[in-house]
């Protein structure tokens, strides 16, 4: 059996989750969903970045204690993944022990590779990001991603000799070894690493850090850097700190280890990490899938900017399901796209209610009118063109997922569902009812081969409806309906009922 680890990044819990990470984790949700549907050995990672000064600042603002604001801000994280229903196997805090321990374990195997040395530094600090700037990287003296001019910051810093590993991270990217999806995230990474590579600050004193975060082992008075801490809870969960099976089994004996990122943190995930874990003797993630942003008006969805969409209330209005399809198909996967209500209405009203629920609905009505709810499935009458345009939809399916372009796999499902829809029409089974009961028969298992179809394609993307059009067929959905398998069909409620206004 394969195996297929992958993760979402862990977000700063500064502030409530907004509409933009939601977006990152049903990707991420899709992919899991995805891989054990074609029978792979997944593990699905979420998580929550807990020792940014961010955090400190933000709970500092509230008035209320570091640990009590963290705590409450990462069960609405934890929340988000259960109302997108989403199937991820673990998730992972910072403050937890097994990630402290994990990070101290790394630092210490870095160490003693000769990569952590100790120095003065004076520099240009974006709170944001946290993330030191060069002047160049600034737009009118402000960080293009938050807005805000950084801060000077001079301390003495631990730093990780990143520069020792620009040939080696070259050749990791140049080989494939390290895949990076798309292919013009690709080419930016390998521009950045061309440009030659300087070392980078992995600590922060105490006072700075306000005494909140990991302590630099041997070291009280230094604290871990956020990124350094941060990027190891890819291996915490898996259970790095305790040389845990699960770790040799999802990374060091795996070859599908994949992180799906935004844009803003490629840099971190396809030159720090993987030289972090280089240094430490580990292997380096093998893929890593960078989505665009979630922009409102043009505008990227940020914490920072005040822009937000709450999404518990967009999911509470319209279900999970209909949120994930709208952020699935409307936003490109691997680009930028717009949110509006609008636009997830047009969403909902042509693909949802009047594609996809409509071919629900006309196929078992026909069903219970014609044959008293039961049919008994007879798979050679299924014919050749109906067969061949599943089987190229379902290649064209298989193929997006794998390219990191959901929106177009979702896009081809859309295309059989109008295939299917425009069957019924050619076909006329309300007129075949009567008139030629064989043909009917024929037609309606067609359209059940295609409904089966049309449903496994759609169960990553919207697991909620597919198990609702299961249940309507009265089928399982690990079941191969052969020849004389009986569906015993049930309408119930349309799939997709007419909004309120």
């Amino acid at each position: 059996m394969n195996r297929f680890y992958i993760t979402t990044a862990i977000p700063y819990v500064n502030a409530d989750p907004h509409q933009g990470f939601a977006m990152e984790l049903v990707q991420g949700d899709v992919l899991a969903r995805y891989h054990r549907l074609i029978g792979d050995d997944t593990f699905f990672l979420c998580g929550s970045d807990e020792n940014a000064l961010k955090n400190v600042q933000a709970a500092e603002k509230a008035g209320v204690s570091i640990q009590e604001f963290i705590d409450q801000h990462a069960t609405k994280f934890i929340d988000l993944t259960k109302a997108l229903n989403l199937s991820n196997d673990d998730f992972i805090r910072t403050t937890e022990d097994r990630h402290i321990r994990s990070s101290q374990k790394l630092w210490l195997l870095c160490d003693k590779a000769g990569d952590i040395y100790k120095k003065k530094y004076k520099g240009l600090y974006c709170v944001g990001c946290e993330e030191f700037k060069t002047k160049k990287e600034l737009v009118d003296g402000l960080c293009s991603e938050h807005k805000v001019a950084p801060e000077e910051v001079e301390e003495e810093n631990y730093f990780f000799r990143l520069s020792k590993y620009q040939k080696p991270l070259e050749d990791l990217i140049d080989s494939g070894r390290l895949e990076i999806i798309p292919e013009t995230k690709k080419n930016e990474v390998r521009e950045f690493i061309h440009q030659g590579l300087e070392d980078f600050s992995i600590s922060r004193s105490k006072e700075r850090a306000k005494n909140w975060g990991i302590d630099v082992p041997g070291d009280p008075d230094s604290k871990i850097y956020v990124w350094f801490d941060a990027l190891i809870n890819y291996l915490s969960a898996l259970g790095f700190a305790d040389d845990d099976l699960k770790f040799e089994k999802y990374w060091q004996e795996n070859q599908e280890r994949c992180h799906l990122i935004g844009k803003g943190i490629s840099r971190f995930h396809c030159i720090f990490f993987p030289a972090m874990l280089l240094s430490a003797g580990l292997k380096p993630p093998s893929r890593v899938y960078i989505h665009g942003y979630l922009t409102i008006g043009g505008e990227k969805i940020s914490k920072s900017l005040g822009n937000v969409v709450d999404p518990f209330v967009i999911i509470e209005k319209y279900t999970s399901d209909v949120v994930r399809y709208f952020l699935l198909r409307e936003i490109p996967s691997d680009g930028d796209g717009d949110f509006s209500e609008e636009k997830l209405k047009e969403r909902y009203q042509g693909d949802l209610a009047n594609g996809l629920g409509n071919l629900v609905q006309r196929v078992v009505t026909l069903i219970e009118k014609g044959l008293d709810s039961e049919l008994v499935y007879s798979p050679d009458t299924i014919q050749k063109e109906v067969i061949k345009k599943s089987a190229s939809i379902e290649a064209i399916w298989h193929e997006k997922i794998k390219n990191f372009k959901l929106h177009e796999a979702l896009a081809a499902v859309w295309d059989l569902i109008g295939f299917a829809n425009a069957y019924v029409d050619q076909h006329k089974p309300w007129k075949t009812i009567e008139e030629n009961p064989k043909h009917f028969l024929e037609t309606i298992t067609n359209l059940v081969f295609l409904l089966l179809s049309i449903n496994k394609m759609i169960s990553p993307f919207l697991p909620e409806t597919s198990d609702k059009i299961y249940k309507i067929l009265g089928v399982k959905p690990e079941t191969d309906p052969l020849n004389g398998y009986t569906f015993l069909v049930k309408k119930g409620e349309p799939l997709f009922p007419r909004l309120s206004e």
